[in-house]
């Protein structure tokens, strides 16, 4: 415990952000340098860049080393950290707002202690790793009034804005259904091949290996539990360890379900189902797995079946199809009575109806554009302005909607883990599986709990 005075007191006395004065900067701070993590900084390099944190300092280009090297030339005055309770304690009021881009275990607490501190938060997807933790999130966000973004930049573009003008103008009629799928842990590769882009489906934990030099495997495990380190693992194949990731689903459903979540306002299901299992590992999430989830009726709109596929699994070709045209390595299908929207991308950036013929003949038709656009349909800025605005809802992917959209994902996790089916009670919290409500919350290892920062 690193001596966190006062935090008891913030806890019942929230600390609100430091207003931005017109025409100043934003204070930023980062933590995760090597991989995502660099691209989120730079995209805030016209921002006041004050502090950099990451558990490898390594200058190895085969561990995310050149972009350290970037980072430290691009921003020399910038502290650097590897323990980011050492640097929101140290430098506390010099930092108005922080960007967490580590491995999806370590997402909560840095988010947790930076909003305690009145800090506004950017933080990659998923949001976090379970559902207690995404809820205790949004408790706290809105307890301090902070300024907050998942980092699912495709909820700032405009393919997801054409589809939800599509579905309020009744252009898709009634939908009952969604397709969902990737490739991952797969992607295409360079060469227009399918590559492995990191592990899963792995039976044992992989063999030990030394340390690099400036890596520190006890802030790089933080509250997960004690292990050895692993070149198999750090720096970039965490994301099939069940310690450390969400595997596929973790990793790309935030982005790929997110117009049909969106869109279809799907809210909390009543039930998720793990309808197939390609490789179940104790240790690893599965090589391939089939989810569905059911919606309950919302409102006026009727009940949804959506199915999330992964590993190279995906549904049968729509019917509309072209003859000859083949559904992409990923994408969605928002299924509607009167026509289907598929895109063939990870974020939403083409939606097209099916069969392109019929996206021609309604295309004079299309309603205006009434949804606001983001600037350069970028998720950075759009959260620096809502910083400067003081606005906690102006930014699209803020915790409000990111945090029922990561339960839901993370309930699809839960799924793959304990098998079969099971319901979800939202307002307690509760499912009808005993091993499932265990993985609502994470264990915490000692010395990383919740009262050890706070």
């Amino acid at each position: 415990m690193l001596g966190f005075a006062g935090c008891a007191t913030l806890a019942k006395n929230p600390r609100k952000p430091r207003p931005i004065a017109a025409g100043a900067k934003i204070r930023v701070a980062q933590i995760g340098c090597g991989g995502k993590g660099y691209s989120d900084i730079m995209a805030h390099k016209n921002e006041n860049v004050v502090a950099l944190c990451d558990v490898d300092w390594s200058l190895d280009g085969a561990r995310g080393g050149n972009n350290r090297k970037k980072l430290i030339a691009d921003f020399p005055n910038a502290k650097r950290y590897t323990d980011f309770r050492k640097m929101l304690l140290e430098m506390d009021e010099q930092i108005d707002a922080v960007c967490v881009s580590t491995p999806d275990h370590m997402h909560f607490l840095p988010a947790y202690m930076a909003i305690m501190l009145g800090k506004h938060v950017y933080v990659q997807k998923p949001l976090t790793q379970t559902v207690g933790e995404a809820r205790e999130l949004l408790r706290l966000a809105r307890l301090n009034g902070v300024c907050t973004q998942m980092g699912n930049q495709g909820h700032a573009g405009e393919g997801i804005r054409l589809v939800q003008e599509w579905f309020n103008a009744g252009v898709l009629g009634e939908v009952r259904e969604a397709q969902i799928w990737t490739n991952r842990s797969a992607a295409m590769g360079p060469d227009g091949k399918e590559q492995v882009v990191w592990p899963q489906g792995m039976q044992e934990w992989p063999k030990a290996d030394t340390p690099p030099e400036g890596f520190s495997q006890d802030l790089f495990l933080g509250r997960a539990q004690d292990r050895t380190y692993s070149n198999a693992i750090h720096p970039f194949k965490w994301r099939g360890f069940i310690d450390y990731g969400c595997g596929a689903l973790g990793d790309m459903a935030c982005h790929i379900m997110d117009a049909a979540y969106w869109n279809l306002k799907l809210g909390a299901p009543t039930s998720v189902e793990l309808k197939k299992i390609v490789g179940k590992s104790p240790i690893a999430f599965p090589k391939a797995a089939i989810v569905e989830y059911q919606f309950p009726a919302r409102g006026n709109l009727p009940p949804v079946k959506l199915t999330w596929s992964e590993g190279g699994e995906k549904p049968a070709k729509p019917a509309q199809m072209e003859e000859g045209r083949q559904l992409a390595k990923g994408g969605q299908l928002i299924i509607g009575s009167k026509g289907t929207v598929y895109d063939g991308n990870d974020y939403c950036n083409s939606p097209r109806f099916i069969p392109e013929s019929l996206h021609k003949e309604l295309t004079p038709s299309f309603p205006a554009k009434t949804i606001p656009r983001v600037p350069e349909n970028n998720p950075h800025t759009e959260w620096t302005a809502a910083i400067r605005a003081n606005n906690p809802l102006a930014a699209g992917s803020n915790f409000e909607y990111s945090v029922p959209f990561t339960e839901m994902v993370c309930l699809g996790t839960m799924a793959i883990l304990v098998g079969g089916k099971f319901t979800w009670d939202p307002v307690a919290m509760k499912t009808n599986n005993p091993e499932a409500d265990k993985l609502i919350y994470p264990t915490y290892r000692k010395g990383w709990t919740i009262a050890d920062i706070a």
